[in-house]
């Protein structure tokens, strides 16, 4: 990411070696005003034009609850374009991680009661 104010660019991809060969601007990352924030649980809602992404952390600490607590913290909303973009991004991340730590298995499981949009 890189910061204008100082100038600095800490190397993250800004569109590959042909960009100025192609026309395309240069992509600077502004993390001046950027937090950081940490979730342990996600959710995903969508609609035709738009899809929400849902954060959070898991506040059950004691297995066999009959009421899981999930404080949500934040709620980014993406065009449906913007969420394909991030998908393949994610997915491809992943299978770099698998590749350099082994595969990761997770289920997905949808709580009883929960509706999908």
């Amino acid at each position: 990411m890189a910061n204008e104010k100082s100038g600095k660019e800490t190397g993250a991809p800004t569109g590959g070696p042909n960009q100025e060969a192609t026309g395309q601007p240069k992509i600077v990352w502004d993390d001046s005003d950027m937090r950081s924030a940490y979730a342990n649980v996600a959710n995903v809602a969508g609609g035709r034009e738009e899809i929400v992404l849902l954060f959070g952390m898991n506040q059950a600490w004691q297995a066999g609850q009959e009421e899981i607590k999930v404080k949500l913290s934040d709620r980014i909303v993406l065009s449906p374009f913007a969420a394909k973009r991030l998908a393949v991004l994610l997915n491809n991340v992943l299978k770099n991680y698998e590749s350099q730590y082994g595969k990761l298995e997770v289920i997905a499981r949808r709580p009883e009661g929960a509706t999908v949009q």
